[in-house]
C-alpha cells in the first residue's frame, strides 16, 4: 500500500491544491482521461493521488482509506462527529476562505443578535403556531452553536440549493450559510448577526488518524511532510 493523498477532483480548488504543492516542491497531476479520479504525486516517492469531490474527503479520512486529504474545515466539522479524534488538521492552505454564518432579512431592524433572534423566534412561534425555520447545508455545526448559546424556538430546514433564497422564496425565515464575501447575502436582502459566525472555514491539510501506515508508507508521509514544511 501507498500513502493516498486526496484532493478536490474539480473546480478552482483542486487548481488551488495543484498551486500550493508545487509552491513546495511537490507536483499533482491527473493521470488517465479526464473522468479518471486517480492521478500522480512528483517531487517525493511512495505517495499516489486520489481525486474526490470535497464533501467525500472527510468520509474517506475517517474511514482510512485515504491518509491525506485536502478538503473545506467546515466540511470535516459538519461530516465527523468528535472529528478531533478521526482526522488530524495539519495546515490550513490559505486559500477556499469563508465563513459560515447566520443571517435574517433586513426588514428585521430590532434583529441584531443571537438574543435578538431568540425573542423573535419565540415571537414568530406565538403568532403562527409553528417554529421560525433556518434553512442550512450545515445542521450540525448550526444546531451545536444555536444549543450553545440558548437560541430555542427555531427548526432546521435542508436546503440543498441556493440557501440565499429561501428566505425570498417563503420556504425559511432566516438562514445559515457559507459566505465569503457577503454580496449574496446583500443582494438577497439579508444581514449577519452580529454574533452569528457560527465557523471561519479554510482549505485544510488532514491527516487520517485511522489509515494503516506499513513502515514503508510511514518513511513516505515523513518525506511528504518534511518537504512541505510540516515535518
Amino acid at each position: 500500500m501507498t500513502v493516498k493523498l486526496a484532493v478536490p477532483s474539480k473546480g478552482r480548488m483542486m487548481a488551488q491544491c495543484a498551486e500550493w504543492f508545487a509552491e513546495r516542491g511537490v507536483t499533482l497531476s491527473r493521470t488517465g482521461a479526464e473522468r479518471e479520479y486517480s492521478g500522480a504525486v512528483d517531487g517525493v516517492e511512495g505517495v499516489d493521488l486520489v481525486l474526490l469531490s470535497a464533501g467525500e474527503i472527510p468520509r474517506e479520512l475517517a474511514a482510512g482509506r485515504v491518509h491525506l486529504g485536502v478538503t473545506g474545515a467546515d466540511l470535516v466539522r459538519e461530516t465527523l462527529a468528535r472529528w478531533e479524534t478521526r482526522v488530524e488538521a495539519l495546515a490550513g492552505l490559505g486559500f477556499g476562505r469563508a465563513d459560515l454564518v447566520i443571517a435574517v432579512p433586513d426588514a428585521w431592524v430590532d434583529v441584531d443578535t443571537l438574543d435578538d433572534l431568540d425573542m423573535a423566534a419565540a415571537d414568530f412561534r406565538a403568532a403562527h403556531g409553528h417554529r421560525l425555520r433556518i434553512a442550512t447545508k450545515y445542521h450540525r455545526l448550526v444546531r451545536e452553536f444555536l444549543r450553545a448559546r440558548g437560541v430555542a424556538d427555531y427548526r432546521l430546514v435542508d436546503s440543498q440549493g441556493a440557501t440565499e433564497g429561501t428566505v425570498r422564496n417563503l420556504t425559511a425565515e432566516a438562514i445559515a450559510d457559507i459566505t465569503s464575501s457577503g454580496e449574496t447575502l446583500r443582494a438577497n436582502h439579508l444581514k449577519i448577526l452580529s454574533d452569528g459566525l457560527v465557523l471561519e472555514s479554510e482549505a485544510t491539510l488532514y491527516r487520517s488518524r485511522a489509515a494503516p501506515l506499513a513502515p514503508a508508507d510511514a518513511r513516505a508521509m515523513a518525506a511528504l511532510l518534511e518537504t512541505l514544511g510540516l515535518g
